[in-house]
């Protein structure tokens, strides 16, 4: 049946030497279920204790990225599922089995990095599952952790990324203020005051309070550097002001 939502979990027991996979999705219907199941990725057939499903299963890693199941009934394979993880990350998972009126299915879902089924998944039904409270327990569980951690990990990023932006700010005041600071001074700069840099022409700076429209272009100067404006703690900031330069 297509899910709608729905986590893949994978992971070693009993000394590593088996498997136990999870799953637990809500239809697109609503209904939550789980199952579960262990395996030995040996390459032999061992029983399955769910004589619903199958009589014994046969479980083989066939590369690092991928295993493949058998699972058998009156010595015959009735379903065959293969998980693989694809170059993005992300985790297919193909079924292909024969129902009880004897006609083939195949069934594909991927699952994306957090291993959670995307909204697009294929599905035809295949084993009969039914929705037991566990399962519902399971899924709304995890379903809200899912929840939690994702907007956390969300809060962080943004943090991340403000902190970023404002490294990358005072960088740049850092950069300009040194590039002022080896500048000619000809008078005493006031904090909040506009004031503006040029290049001369033998290419070092210059601060001056007049400005390139007062100039009617560059003045005596190369070029006109930045608009900039004097902080509280003694770092430059260049301002929005944008000036034609003369030798444009």
């Amino acid at each position: 049946m297509p899910p709608k939502s729905g986590n893949y979990r994978i992971e070693s027991i009993n000394n590593q030497r088996d498997l136990l996979i999870q799953i637990n999705w809500v239809s697109l219907d609503n209904e939550a279920y789980y199952s579960q199941y262990e395996f030995r990725p040996d390459g032999e057939v061992h029983p399955f204790p769910d004589k619903v499903m199958a009589d014994a299963i046969k479980g083989e890693i066939e590369n690092a990225s991928t295993i493949t199941l058998s699972f058998l009934k009156d010595d015959q394979e009735v379903l065959t599922v293969r998980k693989e993880i694809l170059s993005n990350g992300y985790l297919k998972i193909t079924q292909k089995g024969t129902k009880p009126d004897g006609t083939a299915f195949r069934n594909i879902d991927i699952y994306h990095k957090q291993l959670s089924v995307l909204p697009y998944a294929s599905s035809v039904g295949s084993v009969a599952i039914r929705p037991t409270e566990e399962g519902m327990i399971k899924h709304k569980a995890l379903q809200a952790m899912e929840e939690q951690t994702n907007m956390q990990l969300d809060q962080i990023r943004q943090q991340i990324e403000l902190l970023a932006r404002q490294a990358t700010e005072i960088r740049k005041r850092k950069e300009l203020s040194m590039m002022i600071y080896e500048a000619k001074l000809n008078f005493q700069p006031v904090i909040g005051h506009l004031y503006y840099l040029y290049q001369k022409k033998d290419d070092s700076y210059a601060l001056s309070m007049v400005s390139p429209k007062e100039w009617g272009g560059t003045g005596p100067f190369k070029q006109f550097m930045a608009a900039v404006k004097l902080l509280a703690d003694h770092t430059w900031a260049e301002v929005g002001e944008s000036f034609t330069n003369v030798n444009e």
